[in-house]
Order: C-alpha cells, then structure tokens, then sequence
C-alpha cells in the first residue's frame, strides 16, 4: 500500500510539474532560436522582465526588513498584550485568507484615480494606482506573511534566556541582535527571502487589477505571460514563461542547498 502512494505521489508530481515544464521548454523552442530570441528581445518583454525585477528587489527587502521586525515584535515584545497580539497575528494571515484579486482592488478602491485620497496624491504628482507603487504595494500585500511565518516559530523555539542574558550584561539591542538573534533565525530569513522571491515573480492577480497591464509601462512578466496567451501568441508566452521556471527552480536548488548548509552547522 505505502508502494502505492508513493506511486500516486510520483504520477501527480509529473503530471503537474514534469508534462507542463516540459511543454513549455518546447513551445517556447517551437520555432528555434529565432523565436524564442524574438520572444525575450520585444520591448515589451525587456520591459515587462525588467519591471518584475524591479518589483522582487523592492518587495523582498521591504519584507525582509518588516517582516523581521514584526516577527520580533510578537516573539519578544512583552509591552503588546495578548489580544493585540492576537489581532496583530490575524492581520498577518489576512493575505491567505483574502484573493490577491481582492487585495488588489482594495488598493484600487483606496488609492484609484477617483477616489479622494488618490486625487490628493496625483495633486502631488504621486500616481499609485496603475503605476510601480501599486504594483510594489499589491506584491506586499501578498507576500508579507511569508518572512513573519518562516522567522517567528524560531524565535519562540529559541526563547529568549540569551538574549536576556547579554541585556543582564550591558549589551545594546543592537548588539544583542547581530550577535544573539540573527545566528539562530538567519537561515529562517533565507528561507523567507527565498519564498518571498518565488512568490513575487509569479504573483498575477493582484497585479492585473493594481497595474492595468499597460503595454511597455505597468506590464510584469506573468501579466505579459497572460496578453500574449490571450493575443495566440504562444511561442512568446512560452519564452517568458520558460525564463520564470528557470528562476523558480534556481530558487528550489538555493533552497536545497541552504537546507544543506543549515544541517552542516
């Protein structure tokens, strides 16, 4: 029976994973290397892979930075009491509990061009909605969890005696972190990072609804992804698509290889 299920697991990991990867590497190759040349050389793509590199370098050190301090905040932080805890813990799994689409057009609802605080911002010349920081604050919304939730179950495994300890003795918080704190939760945060990243090159929903998907200004690689599927044009959504696999499973092997690092020491 266990020979059964392993079976089972195996058929499902191929037919979800192996078959597609697969037929991409071949459509995006469908016409040699012209087309899949032409297909990332477009502007459009140079702009839309350009535009999702920009948005995971932003969200992942917002995230990082935030999602760290957050996680400290509800592991160490004996001022906040058990309800506001509790509520702040809500909040962090809201995202998984709310369609990124959802997310997406609650920013639209909050920060459009015709609502009064978006009209105040464009007064300023600060333009949110269908533009980069709506794109960046919609990827935040969807990704902020995931740091929090790779770091905070270290910290209350770890406790606090050491770093109480070095406080007894005088050392700064600074201090105490960098040399207390960080060696225990570091490869959490790789993890976080590497999670983060993951999830912001194939975020889609959330971005469609904030960016507008407008060609060679609010386009990312999966909205593109999406337009050229919709315009039959498959060999180029295969050629992008093919490039976001490659950076997925880069991302796979780095984590493998953290997990390695981290059972070594």
């Amino acid at each position: 029976m266990r020979r059964l299920w392993i079976g089972v697991v195996y058929l499902i990991f191929i037919v979800l994973l192996i078959i597609p990867l697969i037929e991409i590497i071949r459509g995006s190759w469908a016409e040699g290397w012209g087309g899949f040349s032409d297909a990332l050389s477009r502007p459009q793509s140079l702009h839309a892979l350009g535009m999702t590199a920009i948005i995971v370098i932003i969200v992942t050190v917002i995230n990082t930075m935030f999602g760290v301090m957050l996680a400290l905040y509800l592991a160490r932080a004996h001022w906040i009491g058990p309800k506001l805890k509790r509520l702040l813990n809500s909040l962090v799994d809201l995202p998984f509990a709310v369609s990124p689409v959802i997310g997406g057009l609650m920013i639209v609802l909050l920060l459009g061009p015709s609502t009064a605080m978006g009209a105040l911002l464009a007064g300023a010349g600060i333009k949110i909605v269908y533009a980069l920081p709506g794109m960046i604050l919609a990827t935040l919304f969807v990704t902020f969890p995931i740091m929090v939730r790779e770091v905070l179950p270290v910290l209350q495994e770890i406790g606090a005696q050491q770093e109480e300890a070095a406080s007894t003795l005088g050392a700064y918080s600074w201090y105490t972190f960098w040399k207390v704190t960080w060696p225990s939760i570091r490869w959490g945060v790789i993890y976080g990072v590497v999670l983060t990243v993951a999830r912001t090159l194939g975020e889609f929903g959330a971005v469609l609804v904030v960016s507008g998907n407008i060609i060679n200004k609010t386009q990312t690689a999966t909205t593109l992804v999406y337009q050229d599927v919709e315009n039959f044009n498959v060999v180029a959504a295969n050629g992008v698509a093919l490039v976001l696999a490659v950076f997925s499973v880069g991302l796979l092997l780095l984590m493998e290889w953290a997990k390695k690092r981290k059972d070594v020491h």
